[in-house]
């Protein structure tokens, strides 16, 4: 509806425009109309009068007199009223507040979408986690944001891609190829320690069983695990990948670092559909580099006077593009550092077209941001194009108490053991309950809980509650009949179900254009609390067959909005709980 008005005022100002009372160049570009916070001030609001009257040399009431005046015939407000300094409030005839109702009935799940614009084309990388362990619960708030924001942009009408990026090349792949390796001696019987530092975890053991089935004795070979005096934890890890990497060979190595990976690949994957959460694409890291794109980047970075060398290692200036200091592409030993295949990776997704770029990071990228849109200025993109949403951290309550979590003692809880006892949708809506940049902590009590206390089970009752009307109607033979008299709907608790679910498309675009989910979860414990308190007041099914029919309308309208919603985060709709 909001929607609607918008195109009233806008209508009211071409008016004044032909009337030469304004002037083309005195529109304003942006034209704000905001509901109401209270039910004396009308539906809808609009401060555009204050906007004007400076540019018009007029009083604000004055002006919004004018467009007052200027509003076409509809059937849409019942009337307008001009309050305090010169703000416009609108108020919804009853009649038009009702039709929602059928409106929301014919469009069905497709309410408050837009139509998808194929040429608007978003991609969405979200996750990305290094495939080194399971996900842990820290993941799982960037799946959840990640998969509800593609959901929600898609809704918007945006054709919404989604990828997860692998890291399958560097250091951390090593050092996971040495644990399970170390592992795997363990279970050929031979006393072999892990180095401080190493991945620890049942699925270490899990991954060493496959390489022991695969390769059973082959790579068996005497490891005293011995290093040199006063090293520190890294570089004994780089020891131990040097000396494992000769024992073996290269080519073996390489063998058991595909043969890890793959498995770790699986169990993200295997994770992510229990969370319900899909990507069209999985790009890896070595891709860049096998296609030769790594040396195209540092070529053209180089070309543009980006690059210099020091120190023996090849350098970024991303100081002069708004980074806080330079940063290495290229090591003195010749490696390729993760910033330097992650420019490669992102100069490939401006390739593909896309109008937009979202990355879903972890809070711990903070610092990335800034140096990543200057590399991508540098090699000649558009930086504006890319959006980076960090994704802050999780802590995990249990009975109360902290969760201690460390990824690489193994020592954490994984999104799978989560999703197992809370289930996926109290999951899921609890994520998204906060803005990504707020703190989140994760009430598990909470969210196992079974009453009104918690979000999840109260907006999926409010569903379930409605389905059970349905089926108390077929069970006692009620038919309903072709006459919908919308205009009954005139209780206050009526009015205000029907006025909030109104609103869903307009919350569709608001969440959509801030990137910000958490508004449809808010949103939906609204419609959950004014369905609740509608259904505790009115007789629904005892009630006179014309109001009957209407009201049946009404909660079923409000059984789609709620379906349609939890669609988007991913949440079910229950039929009974």
């Amino acid at each position: 509806m909001k929607h609607r008005i918008q195109q009233l005022v806008r209508k009211a100002l071409d008016n004044l425009i032909s009337e030469g009372a304004l002037s083309s160049e005195q529109r304003p570009s942006e034209l704000i109309i905001e509901h109401s916070r209270r039910l004396s001030q009308g539906d809808f609001a609009t401060a555009l009068a204050l906007t004007l009257a400076r540019s018009l040399k007029k009083n604000p009431r004055e002006v919004a007199q004018l467009i007052q005046r200027n509003i076409p015939s509809n059937d849409l407000i019942e009337k307008t009223e001009i309050a305090g300094p010169g703000f416009l409030n609108f108020f919804l005839s009853e009649q038009a507040i009702a039709n929602e109702v059928s409106e929301i009935l014919a469009q069905g799940s497709r309410y408050g979408c837009a139509v998808e614009d194929s040429a608007d084309r978003v991609l969405v990388e979200f996750v990305s986690a290094n495939p080194t362990g399971p996900l842990h619960v820290g993941h799982g708030r960037g799946a959840a944001f990640g998969d509800s924001l593609a959901r929600l942009l898609r809704a918007a009408g945006k054709a919404v891609e989604t990828e997860y990026y692998v890291n399958d090349m560097g250091r951390q792949m090593d050092i996971l190829s040495v644990s399970v390796w170390i592992r795997y001696l363990q279970l050929c019987g031979d006393e072999a320690d892990l180095p401080n530092g190493a991945y620890q975890g049942r699925y270490i053991l899990d991954c060493a069983e496959q390489i022991h089935d695969r390769f059973d004795t082959q790579l068996r070979r005497t490891y005293t695990g011995e290093y040199e005096k006063d090293a520190d934890d890294d570089q004994v890890l780089d020891q131990a990948i040097a000396r494992v990497r000769t024992l073996i060979g290269a080519d073996r190595f390489d063998e058991v670092r595909q043969c890890v990976l793959g498995q770790m690949v699986q169990i993200i994957r295997d994770d992510l559909d229990e969370f319900d959460v899909s990507h069209d694409r999985w790009f890896f890291e070595s891709t860049v580099q096998r296609r030769g794109d790594l040396q195209k980047t540092i070529d053209v970075l180089r070309e543009g006077n980006f690059l210099y060398e020091s120190e023996g290692a090849t350098w970024f200036r991303s100081s002069q593009l708004g980074d806080e200091k330079d940063r290495v592409l290229v090591r003195s030993n010749g490696e390729i550092t993760y910033f330097a295949s992650d420019i490669a990776y992102h100069l490939d997704k401006y390739k593909r077209g896309y109008n937009y770029l979202i990355n879903v990071w972890g809070a711990d990228h903070h610092g990335y941001t800034a140096r990543m849109k200057a590399a991508v200025s540098a090699a000649g993109q558009n930086s504006d194009l890319l959006n980076i949403v960090l994704v802050q951290f999780v802590t995990l309550f249990r009975a109360g108490q902290r969760v201690q979590m460390s990824t690489r003692a193994g020592e954490f809880v994984t999104l799978n053991e989560l999703v197992e006892e809370t289930g996926k949708d109290a999951a899921r809506y609890f994520y998204v309950l906060r803005k990504s940049d707020q703190h989140l902590e994760f009430d598990l009590e909470l969210a196992k809980s079974k009453n009104n206390e918690n979000p999840v089970y109260y907006v999926q009752y409010a569903h379930a509650r409605i389905r059970s009307v349905f089926r108390q109607m077929l069970k006692r033979g009620i038919t309903r009949s072709d006459e919908r008299p919308y205009h009954l709907l005139t209780n206050q608790s009526e009015q205000n179900l029907i006025k909030r679910l109104s609103r869903y498309p307009d919350v569709i675009r608001s969440a959509a254009s801030r990137l910000e989910p958490h508004q449809i979860a808010y949103y939906l414990r609204d419609v959950a609390n004014d369905f609740h308190a509608f259904y505790n007041k009115m007789r629904i099914l005892d009630a006179d067959s014309g109001i009957r029919d209407v009201r049946l309308d009404l909660i079923q309208a409000t059984g789609q909005v709620l379906a349609n919603g939890l669609e988007i985060l991913g949440v079910d709709a229950p039929e009974s709980m």
